[in-house]
């Protein structure tokens, strides 16, 4: 074992905590990359590592968040040099403050921006740019990589993927939640857990954005759900402005009182923003005490998208949509071959709407490209679906190309008993994560009995727990023979399946419809065997989900079951139904304007949008009988929380891929005269997420947006605010370190004179400091930013 997890086995240890204004206490000048001057002024950041150190921190973090190349390369160093000073500065600090059982833990933040298809940033190019860091931090020496403040799930694959990739050191991986317990992208604890656990990142938790306090229902949630070590490194609180600088009010005190509840489910303690020496030595006094945890091995399997996730607990059991597979459905066939994403869309829309909780995804068809196109697929899924889904392929290159673009943790489908299969697929589903389907079958094909098909999956088992995936994450399919072919078929499936459960401890999973295959009436058949599946414990039923028997069945086990709390699930699918069917979900291609706006769907809402130009309706009644009124009901999901960052985002581009046709049907000039808003991340602060995302918005509503980028001098924001006449400034920022170049800016506004409003916003930005530093608004999100310019420019 590693030298620091066997450590952490041993004994409490502590990461130290607040970097940035313990710099720039000790002389950073406002602006400057931290990471830089650390380079040049080592003896002030070894003082730093020293005070933790001297305090009883044993896990210190290099001063390296913002080391990256593209961050860096305005000052024309590499992260190989960062790096290498950086790691050299924690030795030394160690050297003299005498301590010998310390570990250096080569801090890596985010990129600041958001990856494809919500930014523009590309997945591999994102996992190239940590890869660079990790590979300089193993150089330099580091005993971990710690990855740290991470708010999309995305982003945090990419890095834990490029430290797998080009080290062999510990991984610890950070999340940054907001008060409602969600991520920027819209991630929940339990997708976190689900992620992190199955890409075998070695402990994660939460850091930064919340005190002790607000942080401990996230805390709670993770701790609810992981069989890993967790990590917890709060702010002091929440931070104010006092004299131009972040101000955080937690005392060390009041720092040791709040964490102690929280130590006992933690193995590693810290801190964050505001948290300084003193702090840390408090809350080491607090907690070293409390044993170390013992850390629960849950035995449910999480499968996770980007913002949820579906728990196979081995007791109720999930809906697995079986729509998008070809096999025997031309339709969809001829969709695939010609690159008709919105067929598919339109599938993945009805199954959601039928109550899906996974969606099988298979695109095999003789003559494709089947990594490309599956992957292709996953993708556009994924933009407009927060449902996790079901990657479906006989072919391993296919089947790794999409595990790694894929957003969270997916089913994978399938592994079985053939030498050749247990070696390629088990490897990949170690690296990136993922349940696994095993299949009952082996190169002598499928057994006729149970007990046959039984030793089967006893040694896929086996294989998958020697390789260090857990048994929990396996479901047994015990393969559904037509019944027309056997008589026994259907018995010795449901038996396989029982044992499955009863003697491997193993969850289940079936495709049921083939048990009906060259017989009539098959819905009869399928609903029946169904029944009975669930009745021997079935976990997983990839079922069509549009039948309303199969739906009915599900959903009236639940009840029998006592699976649906006082049958509240089974009233609300049947309340109001009439006698007649219900009319089918529209296929994407056929939605609405206003519909396809709301679903995201870009190439959808520009086509409808030219059609309805060339009906002869009024540009602007469709602006606003359409479009305005789609952006508003999206963002009235997000407001709620029903609705995610990545789902507006999409709704965004939809709505300004429609605008951008309906554009040439306007008459010359009309929209000339939109009001103008400026746009800066201020001085110092190199990340734009924020910043973007409220531009997209912004200008989805007809605004016009002046983006002077990021890192903008005060200077160059009161020059183009007076050329340009700008009416409403927008300024963000999401380091500590950077917050007082925004009261700065605000400072040189209105010392200029200008009539401007200005809304502020960022993670390290509150409604209190808004208030202190002159600020008209405070926008918590992009839709608060929206709402205020429409107020106050009356659009």
């Amino acid at each position: 074992m590693k030298p620091l997890l066997q450590a952490m086995k041993e004994r409490r240890l502590y990461l130290d905590g607040g970097m940035g204004s313990m710099l720039q206490a000790a002389g950073l000048p406002e602006g400057l990359l931290p990471d830089v001057w650390g380079m040049e002024n080592p003896q002030a950041v070894q003082g730093v590592h020293r005070a933790y150190l001297e305090a009883g921190c044993r896990l210190i973090t290099t001063n390296t968040f913002g080391t990256s190349a593209p961050k860096l390369a305005p000052y024309g160093v590499t992260p190989a040099q960062v790096m290498t000073a950086a790691v050299a500065n924690v030795r030394a600090a160690m050297d003299q403050a005498g301590v010998t059982d310390g570990y250096v833990c080569a801090d890596i933040g985010p990129s600041g921006k958001l990856l494809r298809p919500y930014g523009d940033l590309d997945f591999e190019a994102a996992v190239g740019l940590f890869a660079e860091t990790v590979r300089a931090a193993a150089q330099a020496g580091a005993d971990c990589i710690l990855i740290e403040t991470m708010s999309d799930l995305y982003e945090m694959k990419a890095a834990v993927l490029a430290a797998k990739e080009n080290c062999d050191l510990p991984i610890l991986a950070s999340l940054i939640f907001d008060e409602t317990g969600k991520l920027l992208t819209g991630g929940s604890p339990r997708a976190a857990v689900a992620l992190l656990e199955g890409l075998g990142v070695d402990v994660f938790g939460l850091n930064c954005g919340l005190g002790p306090k607000e942080m401990a229902p996230v805390f709670q949630a993770l701790w609810e759900d992981t069989s890993t070590p967790l990590l917890l490194q709060p702010n002091a609180g929440l931070p104010r402005s006092e004299g131009g600088k972040a101000v955080y009010d937690v005392s060390p005190a009041d720092y040791a009182r709040q964490m102690r509840p929280l130590a006992p489910m933690a193995t590693l303690l810290g801190g964050c923003c505001g948290t300084t020496p003193d702090h840390l030595r408090a809350l080491i006094q607090a907690t070293q005490d409390i044993p170390l945890p013992e850390i629960p091995q849950w035995d449910t399997l999480l499968i996770s998208s980007y913002c949820q996730a579906v728990a196979l607990d081995g007791r109720d059991p999930v809906i697995i949509g079986e729509r998008i597979n070809p096999t025997g459905k031309k339709k969809l066939q001829t969709a695939l071959r010609e690159g008709d994403m919105g067929y598919v869309l339109g599938e993945v829309f009805q199954q959601e709407e039928a109550g899906a909780h996974i969606l099988d995804v298979n695109v095999g068809l003789p003559g494709l490209d089947e990594p490309a196109v599956l992957t292709q697929t996953v993708e556009a899924i994924q933009e407009v679906t927060g449902l996790p889904l079901q990657l479906d392929t006989s072919n391993p290159a296919a089947m790794e190309a999409a595990l790694r673009r894929y957003n969270g943790k997916p089913l994978v489908n399938s592994v079985n008993g053939k030498e050749e299969s247990l070696e390629t697929i088990l490897p990949l589903v170690k690296k990136y994560g993922g349940g696994l389907v095993c299949l009952t079958l082996d190169d002598e094909g499928i057994p006729a009995d149970a007990q046959g098909r039984l030793a089967i999956a006893e040694k896929i088992v086996r294989r998958a727990e020697a390789m260090g995936i857990p048994r929990r994450e396996l479901l047994v399919d015990g393969l559904t023979m037509p019944v027309s072919a056997g008589g026994d078929n259907a018995k010795v499936t449901l038996e396989t399946l029982r044992r499955a459960k009863e003697e491997l401890g193993v969850k289940t999973a079936l495709g049921v419809s083939n048990v009906s295959f060259g017989l009539p009436k098959r819905e009869q058949l399928n609903q029946s065997f169904f029944t009975m599946a669930l009745e021997q414990g079935l976990d997983g039923a990839i079922i069509n989900p549009k039948s309303e028997a199969m739906m009915g069945a599900y959903r009236a086990y639940r009840a029998l079951a006592g699976l649906d709390d006082q049958c509240q699930a089974y009233m609300e699918a049947f309340q109001g139904e009439t006698a007649s069917s219900p009319a089918p979900v529209s296929q994407a291609h056929t939605l609405g304007l206003r519909q396809s706006v709301c679903k995201g769907l870009k190439e959808g809402a520009a086509a409808q949008a030219k059609v309805l130009a060339e009906s002869g309706q009024a540009v602007l009644d469709i602006i606003n009988g359409e479009l305005v009124p789609a952006l508003d009901e999206v963002g009235k999901g997000f407001e709620k929380g029903t609705l995610f960052l990545p789902q507006l985002l999409m709704s965004a581009e939809a709505a300004k891929a429609a605008f951008q046709v309906l554009k040439e049907y306007l008459p010359a000039g009309e929209n000339s005269g939109a009001p103008q808003i400026l746009l800066a991340t201020v001085k110092g602060d190199i990340h734009d997420i924020g910043k973007n995302i409220v531009k997209v918005l912004l200008e989805s509503y007809r605004f016009r947006v002046l983006d002077l980028g990021k890192d903008v001098a005060p200077e160059a924001i009161v020059e183009a605010a007076r050329t340009k006449k700008i009416p409403l400034v927008g300024l963000s920022a999401l380091m500590t370190t950077t917050a007082p170049a925004m009261a700065e800016t605000i400072r040189q506004l209105r010392a200029a004179d200008l009539p401007c409003k200005v809304v502020v916003g960022g993670a390290v930005i509150t409604q209190d400091y808004a208030d202190t530093i002159g600020a008209d608004c405070y926008a918590a999100d992009a839709m608060e930013s929206v709402h205020y310019a429409q107020q106050i420019l009356g659009t």
